[in-house]
């Protein structure tokens, strides 16, 4: 315990002093909001197979999107009520709670449940989408509900009634290549501290930004509970959940 108070005055001392954070987020921090994962908000069966018997990553494919719409609908329902009524938390908070005059924060996300937004963080990137943004396959549509609740089983377009689809990326999908370049564009500029908050660091898009703040001598912060393929390039490891250390750092940026 007092090596973690000593890395958390540490992180708050250079947070302080900060200009430029990028925080990459994930499953984690949204797991505080009682946010499950595909294969809990799904329904599926514990060996991941869907009442139907097709596996639930297929399900939630873009091949199945385009083959058969109305099943993928069926599994879009679920994800929208799991995540429905869910509130932002600490972890949400205290990121949205960094941003100020003097400091730019910006947010990268795997998450797709909208809670960054409803904490207020303002420079973010949605590398998975939104599932609540719902967007034309036809036309230029694109529209955010609260809910999906008052939608058609099969929810079409007022503009052109072509079929309408969560904007968020389905399994063998190609990430928002906007969302992938503005990532990029800001890590061009540069940042003082970079934060891995509650993902298992698999994928390349988000290892990269640590990887290049090891190259470039920029501190590096981890916080989760299990070792990540980054856990060993971080300046500053904190294993624990995210609202409890996020917002321990803001309290010692108060307070200090």
């Amino acid at each position: 315990m007092p090596h973690m108070q000593a890395t958390i005055r540490d992180i708050a001392a250079r947070l302080k002093s900060a200009r430029r954070v990028l925080f990459i987020t994930g499953a984690g921090v949204s797991a505080e909001s009682g946010v499950p994962t595909f294969r809990g908000a799904t329904g599926a069966f514990a060996n991941g197979v869907t009442e139907e018997g097709i596996p639930f990553e297929e399900v939630l494919s873009g091949p199945t999107f385009l083959r058969n719409p109305r099943l993928s609908w069926k599994y879009f329902f679920l994800l929208e009520r799991s995540i429905r009524g869910r509130l932002p938390n600490d972890a949400h908070r205290a990121i949205a709670a960094l941003q100020t005059a003097n400091r730019t924060v910006w947010v990268a996300t795997q998450n797709i449940d909208g809670l960054h937004q409803s904490a207020g963080s303002k420079n973010l990137i949605e590398l998975h989408g939104n599932l609540r943004r719902l967007v034309c396959t036809k036309c230029e549509y694109r529209a955010d509900h609260d809910t999906f609740e008052d939608l058609l089983a099969l929810p079409l377009c007022p503009q052109c009634q072509g079929i309408l689809r969560p904007d968020a990326v389905l399994y063998e999908e190609m990430l928002p290549p906007a969302a992938l370049e503005r990532l990029e564009l800001e890590q061009e500029q540069g940042f003082d501290l970079v934060f891995s908050v509650g993902t298992t660091s698999l994928f390349p898009y988000v290892t990269r930004p640590i990887v290049l703040a090891a190259r470039r001598g920029t501190p590096a912060v981890e916080i989760n509970p299990e070792q990540t393929p980054v856990s060993d390039l971080v300046r500053y490891r904190l294993a624990a959940p995210a609202g409890r250390a996020l917002g321990a750092i803001l309290d010692e940026m108060t307070v200090a």
